[in-house]
């Protein structure tokens, strides 16, 4: 017997279901949706997923469309929405969007295997050309809605996704010379930019940290920085809107990126060349309303290590340096984790820490001292 009131019932084989109004035709007839569960409170929970989606027009309401992988594509999107930082949601739509519709969204719930998954992110590799990292996060994504469909679809089987291996790439790290004479040509005629891409070299702050920083965030007395937001140009969905992007400044990447940074003499004196102030200014552009957004602060990048004959640099490259020269001084491993932002100093390692030659030759020379 069902609820009053709704369309509920416990089957004879013990699970729940539960029948919703999918759609209306022209003649009048109902055409019924069905949602099953293990209990009532699961069962409910679906059933009132299913009629907001349905509401909110992000679904289908043919029971043809209900069968295909993209049905629940659009499900999880619109569900995820809300759990998610806006920047990681963007990333899933454009995953979603771009390749896991368009390669597998016809499909059928029982048409899908760890084979046609197989299938997919080999041409992601090869007809596409992604990058190894590039289609494991992707995949990544695909994992998340499979997950999701197997938990609301009977006839989803078993499937198995095997991640492709990522190829090491050896990041730009600026040479001791290079950082010198670019550091020179920075100091020379410093103006917004200039100086923000020092306090970047000298800090290892990101591109969108070093855009979003305030005045109120920085303390010239007690010599600290304090990262509490970054800042992006992202995809914009609002369809009242004709601009395509928009700029968001939000929470850090993580909990660990929102940090405190200790200044050296010389990188307090680069924030005052800009004009201390105590406000909600920011402190490339010296306005609470105006900033500096990170392509612009790219390009500049760009224009000066051209000038000074640098290749192959992006801002990613001053973080990089910035962490192998502070392994070079000696830096204790652990300080340096937290000034970067890091979980743990394992992936300050594996990541950022890049060593030179000579100090490779230097840990090597210190064995003559044992007789090797």
């Amino acid at each position: 017997m069902s609820r009053k009131g709704e369309n509920i019932y416990k089957r004879k084989d013990g699970r729940w279901e539960a029948r919703f109004i999918r759609k209306r035709l022209s003649d009048g007839s109902i055409c019924y949706g069905y949602c099953y569960g293990k209990s009532y409170k699961e069962v409910k929970e679906k059933v009132s997923v299913k009629k907001a989606l349905l509401i909110s027009g992000v679904v289908d309401a043919s029971k043809k469309d209900t069968q295909k992988f993209s049905h629940f594509c659009k499900e999880w999107l619109f569900l995820i929405n809300q759990k998610v930082k806006e920047s990681t949601y963007v990333k899933y739509v454009t995953a979603v969007n771009n390749h896991i519709i368009p390669l597998l969204g016809k499909l059928r719930i029982t048409e899908l295997s760890s084979v046609a998954v197989e299938k997919f992110s080999r041409e992601m590799i090869i007809e596409e050309g992604l990058s190894s990292k590039t289609v494991k996060d992707i995949l990544v994504v695909l994992q998340a809605i499979l997950n999701y469909t197997s938990k609301n679809c009977q006839g989803l089987p078993a499937i198995e996704i095997n991640y492709p291996k990522e190829q090491k790439k050896e990041m730009r790290v600026l040479s001791p010379e290079e950082q010198i004479n670019f550091k020179n040509y920075l100091l020379q005629n410093p103006d917004v930019y200039k100086i923000g891409i020092l306090i970047a070299l000298t800090t290892g702050l990101r591109i969108g940290e070093i855009c979003a920083l305030r005045w109120k965030d920085v303390s010239l007395d007690n010599m600290i920085i304090k990262v509490s937001s970054t800042m992006q140009r992202l995809k914009n969905f609002d369809e009242n809107s004709n601009a395509k992007t928009k700029i968001v400044i939000s929470e850090p990447k993580s909990d660990n990126s929102a940090r405190i940074i200790p200044l050296t003499e010389f990188t307090a004196r680069l924030f005052e060349l800009l004009g201390k102030k105590n406000g909600s200014e920011f402190v490339l552009s010296g306005s609470e309303n105006k900033f500096v957004e990170p392509r612009v602060l790219q390009y500049r990048l760009g224009k000066y290590t051209k000038e000074c004959g640098l290749e192959g640099v992006h801002f990613h490259t001053l973080r990089h340096s910035f962490a192998t020269r502070c392994v070079e001084v000696g830096f204790e491993l652990k300080s340096l984790s937290e000034i970067l932002g890091h979980s743990n100093p394992n992936i300050t390692m594996q990541k950022y820490v890049h060593s030179s030659l000579e100090l490779k030759r230097d840990n090597m020379n210190k064995l003559a001292l044992i007789g090797y």
